[in-house]
């Protein structure tokens, strides 16, 4: 399994517009062969951060869609990014 993190800086005044212009990514993500998780969400503390998280069943999925990142269209709202891609060995349900 594959873990991707992490967070997007996107000036405040900007940030609705950016989730909702990220809305068709999570749809096309979520119905990716060995997709597990995808969400694109916005920080409850910070009004400039917007929250990643992916889970993916392999590296191979997560290449095949990933592609070239982020579309042109919403690159330059973005500001600077933290983003990680995380090998998971095992994991736990806490449910």
């Amino acid at each position: 399994m594959v873990i991707v993190s992490g967070h997007l800086v996107v000036a405040e005044h900007r940030r609705e517009a950016f989730l909702s212009s990220c809305r068709p990514i999570v749809e096309q993500g979520r119905s990716a062969p060995g997709c597990l998780d995808f969400a694109i969400s916005p920080d409850l503390l910070d009004p400039d951060r917007v929250n990643v998280l992916e889970c993916w069943e392999s590296q191979e999925a997560v290449d095949a869609f990933r592609g070239s990142g982020i579309p042109d269209d919403l690159g330059p709202l973005v500001e600077s990014a933290s983003v990680a891609e995380h090998d998971v060995t095992s994991t736990r349900s806490l449910t």
